[in-house]
């Protein structure tokens, strides 16, 4: 497994080695993978992974009608569609893919979840973000929390894959922190583990990319 001073020192160099910017740059990580079929779905990368250090607010949309609605009120959710509005969007195959596209999760009562599929499957579905089922007792809060502080990363059918590990206001250690959890949980999935792994780049928004490992 990659040391954490291996990774401290990559993220060290990307962020000298980008260029002064007068605004806030993301940092991301690529993996690269070796010796996976990926034509075999079960071995591509789908997984929501919480991070030991937030990266910023994630924009979370709930769907449903009821007590959901109120608890997402509270919970500070940044949208909430109901019934007719999932029905609506259907019809609107645009306004339906700019909203996929706005929302990092989204979390559905379970009595939508057919309305979910069959007018909003379409626009959801292939970027990973169809919604978690909510049954009708479950407190939303605590997931509203957990994934404000998660990010999500897929692979495809691809060998390879980013994601948003930190920005650069925060600390070297904490960016590192959260590649090292990033990377823990990607090789987890992976059949040989590390063996499966390439390399693994960092780099700012704008900068070159720093190889890891």
């Amino acid at each position: 497994m990659v040391e954490r001073t291996q990774i401290i020192t990559a993220v060290t160099a990307a962020l000298k080695q980008a260029p002064e910017r007068k605004f806030q740059e993301s940092i991301d990580i690529t993996i690269n993978l070796k010796h996976v079929d990926m034509a075999q779905p079960k071995n591509r990368i789908d997984e929501t992974i919480l991070l030991p250090q937030a990266i910023g607010v994630k924009k979370i949309a709930v769907l449903g009608k009821g007590d959901i609605v109120s608890q997402a009120r509270n919970a500070g959710v940044d949208l909430i569609i109901g019934p007719d509005e999932i029905e609506r969007l259907g019809g609107v195959p645009r306004e339906a893919r700019k909203m996929a596209g706005q929302y990092d999760f989204f979390l559905a009562e379970t009595a939508v979840m057919p309305l979910v599929g069959r007018w909003l499957g379409q626009r959801l579905g292939p970027r990973g973000k169809m919604p978690q089922p909510i049954p009708p007792t479950q407190d939303i809060t605590p997931i509203v929390e957990r994934l404000r502080n998660s990010v999500k990363i897929r692979s495809k059918d691809r060998l390879n894959m980013s994601v948003k590990v930190g920005n650069t206001g925060m600390t070297v250690e904490e960016v590192s922190e959260n590649i090292d959890a990033v990377v823990k949980r990607v090789v987890g999935r992976l059949e040989s583990g590390e063996l499966n792994i390439r390399s693994v780049y960092v780099k700012t928004t704008m900068g070159p990319a720093v190889k890891v490992m």
